[in-house]
């Protein structure tokens, strides 16, 4: 049974060192900040949370080093998201894990990490994606750009893992079948959380001809990009996944002023109780909050084990498939048969804050004001998965 007041502690395996450790301690700070507006009355359930940080250092070895202390502290919930490589490799060594430890099994909230084939190839009855994943940003990306006459070259340029490499692909497919007279005038990889300086990137984008680049880059990979095309005073406009993230507003300042585009399940206004917590958020960590799953997380599991009426992993997976909810961005829901989360996605662009669009990301001065919302259904993608269910 669930009992009011238990504590439901959460393991987090994200980088707190390294090039992404500004991301990784946002985003503690955000589970934390949103652990204690759940805990108690804030959930369906009455439980307590507890965000319990292991770092990673973005390594999926590291990955499953954290998980096995976090399984050893009795730890059975974990969540993690960046980076889709660590990602697999704890989808990999939790089905594992509750194979061979029945009574003992670890639920995977996935808070960040994009690649599809998590929700497809393979796809866990454990594992629960609470952000959108990569082909589902593309297909909103791309209902926005398919209108913007402006875009006829194309540039992709993304990290040399699975989800910047699942960016490419999508952005080739999908905007190909959207608008088949866009050209595709460069593609390029670079390694995840080590280039320290764009320019080389910068030049070949230039030298394409390119007007416009598709990037999926995050945390340092983003702001050092985006920082690059300014100095070198590149006019392409840049489509990106995470223009919010840590350290890329104050990379972008007034150069990327109406030039830059985010895709995301959430933006900096929406209003009520979510510019009441954003506005709190800042005040506190004197930082921006961004990643909106943990709210997802921190619902869902309340519901969930209100519903099953028990904290145990088994019994809440089960109450999780399915499950709708009203969240920060409108329904949502769990869908039961790969465990990806159906939701509305967002187009925001950087520009000016002001008086409609207040709210300024590291006192930059400007904002992503939203430009388009894309209901569920849009950017809903079709799923591969098999699922193999417990028992």
């Amino acid at each position: 049974m669930a009992q009011k007041g238990e504590t439901v502690k959460i393991a987090w395996i994200d980088p707190l060192s390294g090039l992404m450790a500004p991301v990784g301690q946002n985003q503690v700070n955000s589970f934390r900040f949103f652990a204690e507006k759940f805990s108690g009355a804030g959930n369906a359930a009455g439980v307590k949370f507890e965000v319990v940080p292991f770092d990673n250092k973005l390594s999926p070895a590291e990955s499953l080093t954290a998980l096995k202390a976090a399984i050893d502290q009795g730890i059975r919930y974990v969540t993690q998201g960046n980076g889709s490589g660590a990602a697999a490799a704890l989808i990999d060594a939790i089905n594992k894990h509750n194979e061979r430890n029945p009574g003992k099994e670890v639920v995977y909230l996935n808070h960040s990490a994009v690649d599809p084939d998590l929700t497809n190839s393979k796809c866990s009855y454990w594992h629960f994606r609470m952000d959108a994943d990569t082909s589902m940003k593309m297909e909103a990306l791309t209902s926005f750009m398919k209108d913007q006459k402006d875009i006829q070259k194309v540039f992709l340029l993304n990290q040399n893992y699975a989800h910047g490499h699942q960016v490419a692909r999508y952005a080739k497919e999908i905007l190909g079948r959207k608008r088949p007279d866009v050209q595709f005038v460069g593609e390029d990889l670079h390694p995840l959380a080590q280039v320290r300086d764009f320019a080389p990137y910068v030049a070949k984008i230039r030298a394409s001809g390119a007007d416009t680049v598709i990037t999926g880059n995050w945390g340092s990979d983003l702001s050092l990009l985006l920082k690059a095309a300014n100095e070198a005073g590149l006019t392409a406009k840049f489509y990106t996944y995470y223009t919010g993230v840590t350290g890329t507003p104050t990379a972008l300042g007034g150069q990327g002023d109406g030039r830059v585009f985010q895709v995301s399940y959430n933006h900096y206004h929406l209003p009520g109780q979510m510019a009441a917590w954003r506005d709190e958020f800042q005040k506190r960590f004197n930082a921006d909050f961004y990643t909106g799953s943990v709210i997802h997380i921190y619902t869902l599991l309340g519901e969930a084990m209100a519903k099953a009426k028990s904290t145990d992993p088994v019994k809440v997976a089960a109450a999780l498939e399915g499950l709708k909810t009203r969240s920060f961005n409108g329904e949502v829901e769990m869908r039961r048969t790969d465990h990806q989360l159906q939701q509305t996605l967002y187009i925001t662009r950087w520009q000016k804050a002001d008086a409609k669009f207040p709210y300024s990301p590291e006192n930059t001065g400007y904002t992503l004001a939203p430009v388009a919302t894309y209901e569920p259904y849009v950017a809903s993608t079709p799923t591969s998965c098999q699922m193999k269910r417990p028992g």
